[in-house]
């Protein structure tokens, strides 16, 4: 398998316009900090006033890196234009440097999604999508097949987390996906509304969330949509990075972990066999096999973490992984060779 890592000047431009960005999130801090612990963890908010009432938009989970950038809320706020100067001609370095980008279509709507919110309040893009992203995170080359997408666009988050934050998006996605012209498409027993199909096209948009046992429809609420409930999803968006889709300057979105994306692609895969989705599952495996690859090399001990998480989930965990790489010996190696 060949692997082709993007220039040194490429990576370094990534990791300065990801890092611009993340600044650009907190310049627009009002108030003063808020912290709410909940379930052993710190939720940092910008409570503020507004007229007689008082106000809590989300910031993040309590962290290091978060805190540092609150700390420099005013001086990111009055460097705000220079920096949108530096986003845009970093942009410009990437897309020179071969980065893939983001049509506009999905660009415009995850613009959309992130100025609404939802990334902040716990949106996590998966599927395809998602794996796209990864150039820029492990800084390589992703060919065309390996890109070829179907326009479908998946979101995924955690129910619980929802409920807890106590914010809500600043307009719903429904709302942003009609205007976009896409229709919603109900379910078929209790007409719920999780995914909306493009209107003069075959692009889906779906909410998910993970599932424990019975895959029902859900509500999320700080979303402000309901999302279908799978088994395995809980493994793939634990503890989410940030990363950028590459559309005009930027978009700051939230993906899986990359050795858990691999190792859920393996699962998911078996899952689908046999189905009517043979198609995706070959897909599944060829992205589960080219991450596998480059983790391998350049983190394996993330990989190989990852890799011992899931099979310490359970006999079912383990028998879907070991059928996956029953039909990908060479994924099979690497991953043996890394325990």
């Amino acid at each position: 398998m060949q692997i082709t890592s993007h220039s040194r000047a490429a990576q370094v431009a990534y990791q300065d316009l990801l890092r611009l960005h993340l600044d650009e999130a907190v310049s627009g801090l009002v108030g003063s900090i808020e912290e709410r612990r909940r379930n052993g963890r710190t939720y940092l908010y910008d409570k503020f006033r507004i007229g007689t009432e008082m106000k809590s938009r989300y910031l993040g989970e309590d962290s290091p890196e978060l805190r540092a950038r609150l700390d420099r809320a005013a001086a990111l706020r009055d460097e705000s234009r220079e920096r949108g100067k530096r986003m845009s001609r970093l942009a410009r370095t990437l897309r020179a440097e071969g980065f893939a980008t983001t049509d506009r279509e999905t660009g415009s709507m995850l613009l959309a999604f992130a100025r609404a919110g939802v990334f902040r309040l716990g949106g996590t893009m998966v599927g395809t999508g998602a794996y796209a992203l990864y150039q820029g995170e492990l800084g390589v080359r992703f060919d065309s097949d390996e890109l070829a997408q179907t326009g479908d666009v998946d979101f995924a988050s955690f129910e619980r987390l929802s409920v807890a934050l106590g914010d809500t998006v600043e307009e719903a996605p429904g709302e942003i996906l009609q205007a976009l012209k896409f229709d919603a498409v109900p379910g078929v027993h209790d007409r719920q509304v999780w995914k909306w199909r493009q209107s003069r096209g075959e692009a889906m948009v779906e909410f998910l969330t993970p599932a424990f046992g019975d895959e029902r429809v859900k509500p999320l609420p700080a979303l402000g949509v309901s999302a279908q409930a799978l088994n395995y999803l809980n493994f793939l968006i634990a503890e989410p990075i940030h990363a950028l889709a590459l559309y005009r300057s930027g978009v700051l979105v939230q993906i899986p972990r990359p050795e858990r994306f691999a190792i859920h692609k393996l699962i998911v895969a078996d899952r689908r066999r046999g189905g009517p989705a043979q198609a995706k599952a070959r897909k599944d495996r060829a992205q589960a096999a080219f991450l596998v690859a480059v983790l391998a090399e350049d983190r394996p001990d993330d990989l190989a973490e990852a890799y011992e998480d899931a099979q310490s989930r359970g006999p079912r965990w383990r028998e879907r992984l070991a059928a996956s790489l029953a039909r990908m010996p060479e994924t099979r190696d690497r991953l043996a060779g890394l325990v």
